[in-house]
């Protein structure tokens, strides 16, 4: 598991699908806000939805994010859209609703770029949110990530278009989290 000051980020377990399904993914709002495909509703029994990790999809790597102090599950985080040549790679943080607000997504983010600049390698990491999404702006810019720009009217989201603002960072920029530790 990789350890941030509040999270672990550690492989899906089969008992994460229900809770990962309920709360985030058969939620239209926030499933039509975090994917970049239109929402659509996931079976119970589905193996077909963005929460199982195919192991040979080398560009996508999702974890779980539990609460250190409880173990409790609280939501998702990926790395995606991994580009081995380039050596960059996209972040992405999904909380369930009880644990949002709570300074979660800055340790998670952090920790994503531990393993993203640490483990993995890469040179660059990118984040695209909507211009409306507070919390993974102020989650990014604690961490060093720069807004590169505003992708104008870009995301179709539930009968609107919406921007989108690009944040980067880079492995020369990074500042590593004094707690983030390696893996346990």
């Amino acid at each position: 598991m990789l350890t941030g000051d509040k999270v672990g980020l550690r492989a899906r377990h089969e008992e994460d699908f229900p809770i990962l399904r309920a709360e985030l993914y058969n939620d239209v709002v926030n499933g039509s806000r975090s994917q970049v495909a239109p929402w659509r509703p996931v079976s119970p029994d589905s193996k077909d939805s963005e929460l199982f990790v195919h192991a040979k999809e080398e560009g996508h790597v999702p974890f779980s994010v539990v609460e250190l102090e409880s173990g409790t599950l609280i939501g998702t985080a990926n790395l995606w859209g991994i580009d081995n040549h380039n050596r960059s790679a996209h972040l992405g943080v999904g909380l369930l609703p009880a644990a949002r607000g709570k300074g979660y997504g800055t340790d998670v983010v952090a920790v994503l770029c531990h393993y993203g600049f640490v483990v993995r390698g890469m040179q660059r990491l990118q984040i695209e949110t909507l211009s409306d999404n507070d919390a993974m702006l102020r989650s990014a810019e604690r961490n060093g990530f720069v807004r590169e720009g505003v992708l104008r009217s870009s995301a179709w989201v539930l009968g609107e278009f919406m921007d989108e603002v690009l944040l980067g960072l880079l492995a020369r920029d990074w500042q590593p989290a004094a707690l983030t530790s390696a893996v346990v």
